[in-house]
């Protein structure tokens, strides 16, 4: 039965990371309206929680990458590097807090939340240093306009449609993962 699971959770985690790749099209390719809507976040979110911690940690750092390294969206430094740290931190936090925290509704948005509050940290974090490394500045405000301010279609895209769609898939009889 593990390697059962093991390969539905490959399968699951590939098509995360696929949607993760493609969906920034939806946006039309208008930087602008992706940093809004976060199309990259949901899925490599969803892969933390459906798939656990290790997968959701490696869809997410790998997306930003394969997709600035093969369509030079985002820019490879330092948003794509950054977006890689963020999402990693989303995909790993989601899926911890789902797995230690009891599977009803109100965790899933406790386990969200903390993921995307923490993700947000990481990329502030992350933009500090690459920033500073440049030779430039990184602002609390920069943080705040970037992290929260900019992203709120995206953030509240995130807390309507992500936990509906972990009350679906966790489901064991739908995917049978657990």
């Amino acid at each position: 039965m593990t390697t059962h699971n093991n390969l539905l959770k490959t399968v699951f985690a590939a098509v995360f990371l696929a949607l993760a790749f493609v969906m920034p099209f939806l946006t039309g390719q208008i930087p602008e309206i992706g940093s809004m809507l976060c199309p990259m976040h949901i899925p490599v979110l969803l892969c933390g929680f459906i798939c656990g911690w290790p997968w959701g940690l490696a869809v997410g750092l790998t997306a930003p990458l394969l997709r600035s390294l093969t369509l030079g969206m985002p820019p490879l430094f330092p948003t794509a590097l950054c977006m890689a740290f963020e999402l990693a931190s989303y995909g790993a936090v989601a899926g911890l807090m789902h797995k230690l925290l009891p599977r009803k509704k109100g965790y899933i948005y406790c386990s969200l939340l903390t993921a995307m509050l923490v993700g947000r940290v990481v990329w502030g974090l992350a933009m500090f240093v690459c920033m500073g490394a440049d030779g430039g500045a990184f602002t609390f405000a920069a943080f705040l306009t970037g992290a929260f301010t900019n992203a709120i279609p995206g953030i509240i895209a995130q807390l309507v449609l992500i936990p509906v769609l972990v009350m679906l898939l966790d489901n064991p009889k739908v995917l049978q993962l657990n």
